[in-house]
């Protein structure tokens, strides 16, 4: 679905149209929703144990391309200038193209199904789906707190990154160099989600869910303090986006392998969908609010905002430990 969602994004772009440009993302955020779902495969097959550092790795797969591809967003935005593109739509070419052969890839590779090796498939769909998920959900405390952390993450974590592109253009720069600019920052962005995940996996099997849920929060506090006082300095907007990133990794980490093994095996799949719906509803709020902050107000003020909600979850956090 990523290959489509990038080839309509080109064509919305070719005619310059918004709802198109619109109905690419709705795509691109499905694909991502559903690629989201392959780490709770690696919880499925793994012993309690070692849980956290199953699922990390998972997390950590998607790091070289996603940190290198950036790097060629300049690139790509200009090489196809000759046909007609624009430099900002050209990158989603390659991705498409890139995105359908590992499709491909999987389709044929990914032998056998990893829910028939842990015996799970079916189950979900005989025993009440997503809406008994959910009430088991909101009686356990543990299964409650994961997906709450993986919601704030998810909030924070779309809210400042889907701006700061925004606010690095508003610098002035030329639409290549500004590419650039964006590349560098996301690509340490990208590399604190991710490259870190087995680390937050390790912390997750080693110290606790809870504790690292509460490191990821404080993590996404600290990255809202050092990206709102950055101003157009590249080099602490990178810092602030990367510790962003890094509050994500623990925050989803531990928040995924809480949720897997508080619900019964018969609803974890269904368990499983519904966090990651609630999400994808956090992250689409936070990209719906952010853009009104910053037009209304500012940058600074969007990651203030954000770091009021992390507050708020530290708060949570603190009371379901003290019920507990």
């Amino acid at each position: 679905m990523k290959a489509p969602a990038g080839s309509v994004r080109v064509v919305a772009a070719l005619r310059s149209s918004i709802p198109l440009l619109f109905s690419g993302f709705f795509l691109f955020g499905g694909a991502t929703t559903a690629n989201l779902q392959a780490r709770y495969a690696a919880v499925d097959l793994a012993p309690a144990p070692l849980r956290g550092r199953h699922l990390s790795w998972i997390v950590w797969a998607t790091t070289l391309g996603a940190v290198a591809g950036p790097q060629f967003a300049a690139f790509s935005g200009t090489a196809l200038v000759g046909y007609g593109v624009p430099t900002l739509a050209a990158p989603f070419f390659f991705s498409a193209l890139l995105l359908a052969s590992a499709g491909l890839g999987l389709l044929i590779f990914l032998r056998p199904d990893p829910a028939i090796v842990a015996g799970t498939a079916g189950q979900s769909t005989e025993t009440g789906g997503v809406g008994r998920a959910l009430k088991v959900v909101l009686a356990h405390a543990p299964a409650t707190l994961g997906v709450s952390a993986m919601a704030i993450g998810q909030l924070v974590m779309t809210g400042v990154m889907a701006m700061t592109p925004v606010h690095i253009k508003s610098a002035g720069h030329d639409a290549a160099h500004t590419l650039r600019i964006v590349g560098v920052v996301l690509s340490f962005h990208i590399a604190g989600m991710y490259a870190f995940a087995p680390l937050m996996g390790w912390l997750t099997d080693r110290l606790g869910r809870r504790p690292v849920i509460f490191l990821g929060v404080v993590l996404l506090l600290g990255a809202c303090a050092l990206a709102g006082t950055a101003g157009h300095n590249t080099a602490q907007l990178a810092a602030g986006l990367m510790v962003v990133g890094l509050g994500w990794s623990a925050s989803t980490v531990a928040g995924s392998t809480l949720v897997s093994e508080s619900v019964p095996p018969e609803l974890r799949a269904s368990a499983q969908g519904l966090s990651d719906l609630i999400m994808g509803l956090a992250g689409a709020t936070a990209g719906a609010l952010s853009g009104a902050i910053v037009s209304v107000w500012s940058y600074a003020t969007l990651t203030l905002v954000a770091a009021v909600a992390s507050v708020l979850m530290i708060v949570w956090v603190a009371l379901i430990r003290r019920r507990q």
